[in-house]
């Protein structure tokens, strides 16, 4: 059995564990807590040298990782549904999609990360607002090309979903006010695929 080592509250995780639900995969991949500063290390850098998450063990032993090869990989696993296009603009613009998505997630974890492990008196204010410039942009960027969400997610969708359920998580709700396309997409997306809901992140 495949082992995926993530954390509940990684966007990156979340957008993995989406794609094994939407495939189908669940039974054939066992989920494991990546502990990325804890005592058991060790276990994860054998799964990535870099100790990030989320990594994919194969039943082989090998290692694949970022959460986008990842999926790539799981999407090529079974035929249906198809979450990548084939090679070709519209892939281009899916995994530019999703780029964006990811670029808000990262923001926002480093904008957690400085709040979290830097003292207060030790926090850079003008690092924080640079990673907020970043998250408020792609939202904008966003919210400006956002469509009806059609019901049948492809790899942006699932991106795009995992970093805004990381942002009501943990930079709360105020990105909502402003952006009435991307609440009524997330509700929708929410309402069609029910691997969101099951991968709802906590802690």
């Amino acid at each position: 059995m495949m082992r995926l080592y993530s954390a509940p509250a990684s966007p990156f995780g979340r957008k993995v564990k989406m794609t094994v639900i939407i495939k189908g995969l669940g039974d054939r991949i066992e989920s494991v807590l990546g502990d990325t500063r804890g005592a058991h290390t060790a276990e994860l850098a054998a799964a990535n040298p870099l100790l990030k998450i989320p990594a994919l063990v194969l039943d082989d032993g090998t290692q694949v990782y970022d959460s986008k090869v990842i999926c790539e990989y799981l999407d090529g696993l079974v035929p249906s549904p198809v979450l990548l296009p084939p090679p070709g603009m519209d892939r281009i613009r899916c995994l530019t999609r999703a780029a964006l998505a990811d670029g808000i997630a990262e923001a926002a974890l480093l904008i957690v990360y400085e709040d979290r492990y830097r003292p207060v008196d030790k926090r850079v204010l003008e690092w924080i607002a640079r990673q907020q410039a970043k998250v408020d942009s792609g939202l904008d960027a966003a919210e400006g090309t956002i469509g009806v969400f059609g019901g049948d997610p492809d790899y942006s969708d699932i991106a795009l979903a995992s970093a805004l359920g990381y942002l009501d998580l943990r930079l709360g709700t105020g990105w909502r006010a402003t952006r009435p396309k991307l609440v009524a997409w997330l509700d929708q997306f929410a309402a069609a695929v029910p691997a969101y809901d099951m991968t709802m992140p906590v802690g």
